[in-house]
């Protein structure tokens, strides 16, 4: 729905390029496992229609296409049901004056009305000139977020739509658009497991906000194109003998490092195009009906690759037996190709690739439920309602809080027990006391490391062994909130000294 047509045009052609748009997203939920429900779809689209009737985009065409494009993002990229539809069709509704949220729930029931509501307190743009202004919209895309999912999934849905029709814009408007998609969406589809969302977010955003650079690496990637075809193909052939041999079903793809992927692996290594040796990498989905062989045929397969090629040996990641927070699963390896070129290979399941693409969306293709995901889902959830109980915090603390705890990579750090407690790059002694429970963390005097003893304020680094040190007549202090990295210690620490003032 990019706009090639020559808007505005007659209203029958207008109805029916309309008409053929719902069609297109009708056929799309048709074509998915979700349970059949295009009356209430059909009556959203009416609705919205004639919501929007006389509205038009900056490209001309009449507004309804844009919903009618975030519903069809939202049942073929992100695999998400009819209530999403309906409330994607609907989600511009509350802007316009003569609509309320009571006309949706009378119309479509509570559900789609909060999930609407939500999608309207979030729509300002969250790189607000007025940093209040950017910190209420932040609060609001969180507490929508920890009400339901679906909100933030509709809202990246309308996001990549209006990236993907940004040349509409004007200039400086694109590069507000494109410097918060990079800032505050990218990150967020990666924390949420979206990764082909994540991935196209950041090559758009870096279409706009570097053109020259991002033309540059596209050429570079056109030239080198045959060549890197070979090459694959070449180290393909004699894996693809042995997974036959072996009676696996299977495909094979091959992925192009995205263009934004590439030229930050340039910038933070100062390197060429020539030395970014992950521009080839190709990807093995097998199929598997028995859950229970799902990790024995990854090793299997893993096995095929390490038998006849060289392996690089600091880039082999077992994301099998330790998953991301995001639930993301798969083996990967970095094995010598022809020419001397470095190939990445990533192995995963049918299952585990619909997960490392529609990340927590995946929950709407699997119902019964995928455990990774799901704890990370419910941890994720957790830090947003941590966050939001931070005591009123300014917008410029709000927005690093959220970068930290949301977005930033993470540690794993082990109990005297052996369980992995996962924490944000940076937490502390401290941190990881209140992680474990409150009553530990408000009775914490100091942490032993790997035996050794340190204070409440010692950095943890991934792989400690941690055992949290506690004394009954031991309190939190004013000056522990310094000490404090998440947002849960940070909120917990707040309470209890507000509770507690003399």
């Amino acid at each position: 729905m990019h706009s090639e047509h020559p808007w505005p045009m007659s209203p029958q052609e207008e109805d029916r390029i309309i008409d053929a748009a719902y069609r297109d997203v009708v056929a799309a939920y048709l074509a998915s496992n979700h349970r059949r429900k295009v009356e209430v779809i059909e009556r959203a689209f009416r609705f919205a229609r004639e919501a929007h009737r006389g509205r038009r985009r900056r490209s001309g065409e009449p507004y309804i296409l844009h919903p009618l494009a975030v519903a069809k993002i939202v049942i073929s990229e992100l695999g998400l049901g009819s209530t999403s539809i309906c409330s994607a069709l609907l989600h511009e509704v509350l802007e316009d004056a003569d609509y309320a949220r009571d006309d949706i729930a009378d119309n479509f029931g509570d559900k789609i009305a909060a999930i609407v509501e939500g999608l309207a307190k979030i729509s300002g743009g969250i790189m607000d000139a007025r940093s209040t202004a950017q910190a209420e919209n932040f609060r609001n895309l969180l507490l929508s977020m920890s009400t339901d999912i679906r909100v933030v999934l509709v809202k990246m849905a309308d996001r990549l739509h209006n990236m993907r029709t940004l040349q509409f814009v004007r200039p400086e408007k694109q590069l507000k658009v494109a410097g918060e998609t990079l800032y505050i969406y990218a990150p967020l589809a990666h924390r949420l497991g979206l990764h082909k969302i994540k991935s196209e977010f950041e090559d758009l955003a870096f279409r706009y906000e570097h053109p020259q650079e991002y033309a540059e690496i596209k050429e570079m990637l056109k030239a080198t194109e045959e060549e890197r075809k070979a090459i694959v193909e070449e180290f393909i052939a004699p894996v693809k003998e042995k997974l036959d041999a072996a009676g696996l079903k299977y495909e094979i793809r091959t992925r192009v490092k995205s263009a934004y992927s590439i030229w930050n692996k340039m910038h933070k290594k100062n390197i060429g195009f020539d030395e970014v040796y992950d521009v080839y990498a190709i990807r093995v989905i097998f199929e598997n009906d028995d859950e229970a062989m799902e990790k024995l045929l990854c090793y299997k397969i893993y096995g095929i690759f390490t038998d006849g090629y060289t392996l690089h040996p600091e880039r082999t990641r077992d994301w099998v037996s330790s998953p991301k927070a995001n639930g993301y699963q798969a083996l990967h390896l970095t094995a010598m190709g022809p020419k001397g070129k470095w190939v990445e290979v990533q192995i995963r399941s049918r299952k585990m690739d619909d997960i490392a693409e529609l990340g927590y969306a995946a929950h709407w293709k699997y119902k019964e439920g995928i455990g990774g995901p799901e704890s990370a889902l419910d941890k994720c959830m957790g830090t947003i309602k941590d966050i939001l109980a931070h005591p009123e915090p300014t917008s410029l603390d709000f927005l690093d809080t959220i970068r930290l705890n949301l977005f930033t990579s993470e540690i794993y750090v082990f109990t005297p027990r052996g369980e992995v407690k996962r924490l944000p790059k940076g937490s502390t002694v401290l941190d990881l006391a209140y992680a474990i429970h409150t009553d530990i963390g408000e009775h914490c005097i100091a942490g032993k490391i790997n035996h050794k003893l340190k204070p409440l304020s010692h950095e943890l680094d991934s792989g400690d062994q941690v055992e949290i040190i506690t004394a009954a007549n031991r309190h939190p202090e004013s000056d522990w909130i310094g000490y404090a990295v998440t947002a849960r210690a940070k909120a917990k620490i707040g309470q209890y000294l507000r509770k507690n003032e003399s």
